[in-house]
């Protein structure tokens, strides 16, 4: 089931994530519409406060639905170790058509639990480590407008108030 996605400034954005202890069917069951979620809308992933839901789980498929072996589904995710630095553009499925660089570790290694549980490590370099921090960042509650200039999140406010003020947000 495609799940609504909830845009800036639903206050579910903003909070962070409470953490999952239940590794049942119906977490399972949303991961499954997360992931259908986010392929229905040409993203590389998604955390659960996006669909309203204030709990730290995220997917990311970075094959945006042709590779079934590259979905990754992170649970209670936390990022372990940061190297280098990238600046690069990222877009946000609560932002739509906002896009904009944001610097960010070019690698990362995270740990995480899989949907039974179980915990594991695992390393991401360039896009996945960038879709890996920006995911995490959601279960914590920042934005990506957070990680903007300044001036950038000055003039992204005003382009999404414009929007909501015409009702096209």
């Amino acid at each position: 089931m495609i799940l609504k996605i909830e845009k800036y400034p639903s206050p579910v954005l903003s909070q962070p994530g409470e953490p999952v202890t239940d590794f049942n069917d119906e977490l399972r069951e949303l991961i499954a519409n997360m992931f259908e979620t986010t392929l229905a809308s040409q993203g590389i992933g998604l955390a659960a406060p996006q669909v309203g839901v204030s709990k730290r789980v995220t997917v990311i498929d970075l094959s945006v639905g042709k590779d079934p072996a590259q979905k990754l589904v992170l649970i209670n995710p936390e990022i372990i170790e940061r190297e280098g630095k990238l600046y690069e553009e990222e877009g946000c499925l609560s932002f739509p058509e906002i896009r904009e660089k944001i610097v960010r570790a070019a690698k990362v290694r995270i740990r995480a639990q899989d949907e039974y549980g179980k915990w594991f490590e695992m390393d991401g370099e360039e896009l996945l480590s960038r879709c890996m921090q920006h995911e995490v960042d959601h279960l914590d509650g920042i934005l990506f407008i957070v990680r903007m200039s300044a001036l950038k999140r000055d003039l992204t406010l005003r382009k999404i108030r414009k929007a909501q003020r015409e009702g096209k947000w």
